[in-house]
């Protein structure tokens, strides 16, 4: 049964696996996805004895906006003071926080801003520091980001509300050139992309991200920090697929300046984008006791 807190500005929804009193694992999911992407990596950790909490992003399932004239917006600064909220409305400690996409890039915040209660992190198929108006991309990146500019024209923005299930399984289709889905998994994840704030959450996202539109004023500060690269304090994982085709390997290559307390990078070859759907068994690793 679905779960909820509030925080400064959402109810967030969220599902709950395991004892009371194990480890606690958070699992942050991405887009366009949900808390379905670790139906088959939760077995592993409840089995372990972890506590696993699994919220819904801004924009996704049951999670809503307290205030109706709060800016619906989806830079990373907002999804990772919301994960680090999330965190603290529970009174969660000693926490191993892991992301996948939209989820890596929130848990990265809390472990470069908001460290003090967790223990680890893992982030899955995107990199630290690794997209902003000035970030020097390459040509097969940019390539590999044509919906990120497509949100930008009208009809793009229209095909994002309008046709959100056909553009997007188009997306899970061809990140994971290797894997093979079938139409009640896709179809249990789209149904939260028909939460009212999903579209205009996708849309800020992406024309923030690269400097087309401004982001909510409420974050101001926490992304002049986060401008600035601030190192991720706790030990990490990051594991990226070999075949990833939105976010590509080298998006997570050379960052091991920006983690100060433990670093480890594994490429899974074979594996797209959807890491913790096809590598269920290697996202993640449950906490040592």
């Amino acid at each position: 049964m679905t779960e909820f807190v509030k925080t400064s500005c959402l109810e967030i929804g969220y599902e709950r696996w395991g004892p009371p009193d194990g480890p606690v694992v958070v699992l942050a999911h991405g887009w366009p996805d949900d808390v379905h992407c670790w139906d088959e990596v939760t077995p592993a950790l409840t089995e372990a004895g972890c506590r696993v909490l699994a919220p819904y992003l801004r924009g996704f399932g049951p999670t809503r906006f307290l205030e109706d004239d709060r800016p619906r917006s989806g830079q990373i600064g907002a999804l990772g003071h919301d994960l680090a909220e999330f965190i603290e409305r529970l009174d969660l400690r000693d926490v191993v926080v892991s992301g996948h996409d939209w989820g890596a890039r929130a848990a990265y915040v809390v472990g470069a801003v908001f460290p003090e209660r967790l223990r680890g992190l893992v982030a899955m198929s995107a990199g630290y520091a690794a997209s902003g108006p000035d970030q020097e991309i390459s040509f097969p990146l940019a390539r590999a980001y044509w919906y990120e500019w497509f949100v930008a024209t009208r009809r793009g923005r229209e095909t994002f509300d309008r046709d959100r299930r056909r553009i997007c399984r188009y997306l899970w289709e061809s990140w994971s050139p290797g894997w093979r889905f079938d139409n009640e998994a896709f179809e249990r994840s789209a149904a939260a992309w028909d939460n009212p704030d999903w579209h205009a959450i996708t849309v800020h996202a992406y024309l923030q991200r690269w400097g087309e539109a401004a982001g909510d004023p409420a974050y101001d500060d926490l992304e002049d920090r986060l401008a600035h690269r601030p190192p991720i304090t706790v030990p990490s994982i990051v594991l990226h697929g070999g075949r990833d085709a939105d976010n590509l390997p080298e998006t997570t290559e050379g960052k091991e300046s920006l983690f100060t307390a433990g670093y480890e990078r594994n490429v899974l070859p074979g594996i797209g984008h959807a890491l913790p759907r096809e590598a269920p068994r290697r996202s993640p690793r449950p906490p040592s006791a």
